[in-house]
This record gives C-alpha cells, sequence and structure tokens, in this order.
C-alpha cells in the first residue's frame, strides 16, 4: 500500500512541474494544426487528381 501512496506522491510532485500552456498557445497551435490539415488535404486531393487524368491518359 506505501508503494501506491508513493507512486501518486510522487505523480503529484512531477505534474506541479509541468509548465501548462495558456489558453492563448492552445488556441494558435489548434489553428496551426488545423490549417495544416486542410492544406495537406487540398494538395493530395489535386496530386491524386492529376495523377488520376495522367494514368487516365497512359492507359
Amino acid at each position: 500500500m506505501k508503494r501506491i501512496v508513493r507512486f501518486f506522491r510522487e505523480c503529484y510532485v512531477e505534474l506541479a512541474k509541468v509548465v501548462w500552456p495558456s489558453r492563448k498557445e492552445v488556441g494558435i497551435s489548434t489553428k496551426v494544426v488545423l490549417v495544416s490539415v486542410v492544406l495537406f488535404a487540398l494538395f493530395f486531393g489535386v496530386l491524386d487528381y492529376v495523377l488520376l487524368l495522367g494514368s487516365g491518359l497512359v492507359f
């Protein structure tokens, strides 16, 4: 039982050392991720379409 208590005590100490991002930082990071995902999706969608047209010409 002492090991379990010690484990949770050590977890609490480690969590106190964490530097949590601010709400503003989380919002900015979220926007960067969403914009990146949309841009990559558009890029790969266009690439897929171009390759589809190219394979239609070959075959």
